[in-house]
Order: structure tokens, then C-alpha cells, then sequence
């Protein structure tokens, strides 16, 4: 049995809703960031909550706190009974799930309406104006500096991130009675076809997913049939320098932005400070906005701010509405994320989600920047086979940049090992670095053993659920040392 499918207009057929809510929603999948925003946005709106997912984790046990009824077994027989109605409930599930799933062949099976989460996403745009963001990379910093911006203003939103907002521990944004919603558009298996956009921001479309797209040339494709989703009258922002050639309807204007190359947006008289960072906004009919600093002072940032700044002014924020959204961002974790500063005699941790080489050589380039003439380490861990496949040369060259790297083996997600892919494909390209293999579960090992004045964590892999271990083990070698 297939899905049953919706126009884009319309509410959700078959399932009992009340003010385009649905009475309960059931998440197969229900683990992942981009699908615990929205279980939050319908818990919130009163709806039944409950949900599937592989593994538990720190997210989900929050999720089971805030009301959610998760279960961790491929087993229907464990869904509750509030769940079991066609007519009453929902079913949301990722591209990530495999087909022959039990709990979802239990839904396919039993006449339940079946809904991609990225087609229910695509349904709050259609009640929303919403401000969507995509791109390869810089997308969640992003829009979570638009949501910030936003949030502490007078217009507010509601947003769905694909990180945690450090500002305030989520991945949604609620502002009752807020008609702007802001939206990480994700790429993956063309889920951003579903959104119905009034601002788009495209970050950068470095050709990413090639499992999913084949080549560049699809993966470019699919970003221009995005931005011909643009509602009449909208806004595209789009990043300068891109191959990307917009489709976008009659009426929707096209500005470009940039961190300091020119645009209708960019940054100038950029400055640095001691552990800080400011520069004057100048955007389209003269305006300009002096003295914006940087609540996260990297310079890979300010591309992220010049791009959230312009689209929540065209959304109707004012100056000084941008200079404090942007002075007060935390960062989204995972982004460019601060473990240890280096006081108190530590080295440095910093954490990065860096998964594409562009974002590799950024970050790497960021901490030069902030760290002049001090030793960069950088563990990578690679995520997916076929990302490590087909830019193993890319990411090399990204990672020569730092003085040591240390790489576990391949993170493999939702894929199956490709033989003759693993991480020496990338490891044994580095050039002008110290380089380590070291599999994962000897890193804690090998961590205490050596000697770091900067160490960072890279890659969109599970490395991050080591980092209050080796935060732990950097804060006793130097206790032991005193």
C-alpha cells in the first residue's frame, strides 16, 4: 500500500484535525533533529505524541520528559492504543527508516495516512510566511541566527532547526501568535521540494548526497526547482559565486549576499578584537548598519550573519533588532561549539559539524584566524561511505591544513561498507600534517597519551558523544600538572 497522497493545499485528509492539527501523531524515525522539532511543535499544540526510534539517546529521553510516548523496539505490538486509529493519527517517518520496517509496514498495512516528515514541514510553510534556508553547508547556523534575531524581537517565530539553538537548549522556536515561520531546508532525498517559501536564503550548493543525486549536475537541479517554490512576490537571497541558475517565478526578487565579495549584502570594515569580532552591514538602497558584532566571533560566521540579517530585515526587523540577535547568539551546537577556551592553562576544544570539504577547510581556516602560531589537531571522522568515496581528495586537501589530524574509520549511518572505501582513502592523501588512523573506540586512549594546544572534533558522525569524556581527561592532565 502506498502513502496516500495530499495537494499542496490542502489539510490532511483521512486524519481527524482540528485547526490543521492532526488529534495524534505517531514519528517512526522519531529520534532525529529534524523530526523532534516538529514532535515539540505538536506536543505544543495539544496533539497526542508518540514515536519509534532504533536507539535512545539524550534526545529522545528529553522528548519522553516533554511528553512524547517513544518506544525502542521494531515491534507493533508496543505501540500504545492511542496510536492504532487510521482516523485519528498521523504518520510521520523519515527517508532514513528502511522499508521493510515493522511498525511501518504495520501503518502501511493498516490504512493509516502516511506522511514524509519534509511534506508535513512543507504543510506549516503553507500556514506560514516562512523564511526558508538552504544549502550544502551553513544552513543550521543560519537559520538559527534568523530565529534568534526573530525571536528577540517583536515579531517572533517559529522555527524548525536542524541543531539545538544553545540560546535556548531546542531545536523549535515558539512564538504564539507569530505568522513567520523559519525552516532548515534540507536537501537529503529532495525534502525541501515540499516547502512553500516567501524569503529563501541558499548558502552554498557544493555538491553533496551524490548517493541520492548521481552527479553535480542533478544536485544543481534540484536546488534550482527549489527556488522556483519561492511564492510570487517573495525573496531569494543567494549567496554570490554559486553555479546555481534560480528558476524562480515572475515577481520574486533575487539579491546576493556575501561576507566581504561584493552582493547586495556583505560585510565591511571587519574587525577583530581579543575574542571578538564586528563589522558594518551594507545591504541594498544605501543601507547600512555599523558596530554588528558577533555573539560566535569566527570568521566563517559572518557569511551565516550577513545572509540571517538581510532576510529578517526583508521579514521587517529593524537595525538594532539585528544587532542584538546577533550579539546574543550562543550558536547551535555541533557549530563551531566551544568545550574548552584554553583558560586555565587547557588547550583548547572546539567542536565543528564540518562534513563537507568546503566546511572542513573553513573551520580549519576559522581557527587559524582566532589561534594564530598555535598547534591545530583535528580529529575527523568520516560520515558515509559514499561521501568518502567520491571527495576523498577534496577532503585531504581541506585537512592538510592542521598540523595533526587523527581519523577513526568511516561512520556508516543508513549505508552499506563499498569495498575499497575506508578512511585511508582520505588519510593516505593528507599532505604537511602528522597523520594518525586510530579507530574509535582507542580515541579516549590515544587522547590521553598526547599533548594538544587546540584540539577540534570534526565530521556529522557520532564523534560528539565523546567530547564530555575527552573534555573530562584534557581538565585532569592539566590538574595533575599543578
Amino acid at each position: 500500500m502506498t502513502e496516500k497522497r495530499h495537494s499542496a493545499n490542502s489539510t490532511i485528509e483521512s486524519v481527524s484535525v482540528r485547526d490543521n492539527v492532526p488529534a495524534a501523531l505517531y514519528f517512526v524515525g522519531a529520534g532525529g533533529i529534524g523530526m523532534t522539532n516538529l514532535e515539540r511543535y505538536y506536543l505544543g499544540k495539544g496533539s497526542k505524541v508518540g514515536g519509534y526510534d532504533r536507539t535512545p539517546s539524550d534526545l529522545t529521553q528529553q522528548m519522553e520528559k516533554e511528553g512524547a510516548a517513544l518506544i525502542y523496539e521494531d515491534n507493533p505490538d508496543l505501540i500504545p492504543e492511542e496510536f492504532r486509529n487510521p482516523e485519528q493519527t498521523l504518520v510521520v517517518y523519515t527517508p532514513a527508516v528502511p522499508s521493510d520496517n515493522h511498525i511501518l509496514t504495520y501503518f502501511r498495512q493498516g490504512g493509516f495516512t502516511l506522511l514524509k516528515r519534509a511534506a508535513l514541514l512543507g504543510q506549516v510553510t503553507r500556514h506560514s510566511e516562512a523564511i526558508c534556508v538552504a544549502g550544502s553547508h551553513g544552513k543550521t547556523t543560519t537559520s538559527s541566527m534568523v530565529a534568534n534575531i526573530l525571536r528577540e524581537s517583536e515579531i517572533g517565530c517559529n522555527a524548525f532547526l536542524g541543531g539545538i539553538l544553545r540560546n535556548t537548549g531546542s531545536n523549535l522556536v515558539l512564538t504564539p501568535g507569530s505568522g513567520i515561520s523559519v525552516i532548515e531546508a534540507d536537501e537529503y532525498d529532495r525534502s525541501f521540494h515540499h516547502l512553500s517559501p516567501q524569503i529563501a536564503i541558499v548558502t552554498s550548493t557544493d555538491p553533496d548526497h551524490l548517493d541520492i543525486y548521481g552527479n553535480e549536475e542533478n544536485y544543481l537541479d534540484s536546488f534550482a526547482h527549489f527556488t522556483s517554490l519561492i511564492r510570487q512576490g517573495g525573496t531569494l537571497i543567494l549567496h554570490t559565486g554559486l553555479k546555481l541558475h534560480p528558476r524562480t517565478q515572475p515577481g520574486v526578487k533575487i539579491e546576493t549576499y556575501s561576507a566581504n565579495d561584493g552582493g547586495d549584502w556583505h560585510a565591511e570594515d571587519i574587525r577583530y578584537g581579543e575574542g571578538s569580532l564586528s563589522f558594518t552591514l551594507t545591504g541594498p538602497y544605501g543601507l547600512r548598519i555599523e558596530e554588528i558584532r558577533l555573539g560566535v566571533p569566527v570568521e566563517i560566521n559572518i557569511d551565516n550573519a550577513v545572509a540571517a540579517a538581510a532576510a529578517a530585515l526583508t521579514a521587517g526587523a529593524t537595525a538594532e533588532d539585528v544587532r542584538h540577535g546577533l550579539s546574543t547568539f550562543k550558536g547551535a551546537r555541533r557549530r563551531f561549539e566551544t568545550w574548552l577556551d584554553g583558560t586555565g592553562g587547557t588547550p583548547v576544544l572546539i567542536d565543528d559539524y564540518a562534513h563537507s570539504p568546503n566546511e572542513v577547510k573553513a573551520s580549519i581556516a576559522s581557527i587559524r584566524k582566532l589561534y594564530p602560531g598555535r598547534e591545530l589537531t583535528v580529529i575527523f571522522q568520516p560520515h558515509l561511505y559514499t561521501r568518502t568515496r567520491d571527495f576523498a581528495t577534496e577532503f585531504a586537501s581541506a585537512l592538510s591544513d592542521a598540523d595533526r589530524v587523527i581519523m577513526p574509520e568511516i561512520y556508516p549511518a543508513r549505508e552499506e561498507p563499498i569495498e575499497g572505501v575506508d578512511s585511508h582513502l582520505i588519510l593516505n592523501q593528507v599532505q604537511s600534517a602528522k597523520k594518525i588512523y586510530c579507530e574509535r573506540k582507542d580515541l579516549l586512549k590515544l587522547i590521553k597519551n598526547t599533548n594538544f594546544e587546540i584540539l577540534m572534533t570534526l565530521g556529522a558522525a557520532d564523534i560528539d558523544r565523546l567530547l564530555p569524556e575527552i573534555k573530562h581527561i584534557l581538565e585532569q592532565k592539566e590538574s595533575k600538572k599543578g
